[in-house]
């Protein structure tokens, strides 16, 4: 899974925010409005080249039906969330080890999610 840089995850954290496809105009404002990692003085330009690479990662997609074209992301960010925790997961030699070091380190709010979904996914005995 690629990883991103900061303009980059600004960017698709614009992405994720909305529902609706944006213009690389529309992406700088609200880049401006949010003055997150410096991003107030990005150039349109910029945007363009950031956007061009997340599309290469397979980030986001483009429309190229209209001008200017529109982007959206490919994922959510929970999807992409749970792919970098599968990655790292996939690295460590003892996953045992390290899902209950993880699971350790839980609030025991998460610990009650992770209880929550993991009951949901188990099949019922019939």
């Amino acid at each position: 899974m690629a990883t991103l840089g900061d303009l980059e995850r600004a960017v698709m954290d614009v992405l994720w925010s909305t529902e609706n496809p944006l213009s690389a105009n529309d992406l700088r404002d609200r880049l401006h409005a949010s003055n997150r990692d410096g991003a107030r003085d990005v150039a349109v330009t910029t945007v363009l080249t950031v956007l061009s690479r997340l599309e290469g990662k397979n980030f986001v997609s483009r429309d190229r039906s209209m001008r200017p074209h529109l982007y959206r992301s490919v994922t959510t960010r929970a999807e992409h969330t749970a792919g970098l925790m599968h990655e790292v997961l996939g690295t460590a030699p003892d996953r045992e080890a390290a899902l209950a070091r993880f699971i350790g380190s839980v609030s025991p709010a998460e610990a009650q999610t992770l209880r929550e979904l993991l009951g949901a996914s188990t099949p019922t005995a019939r």
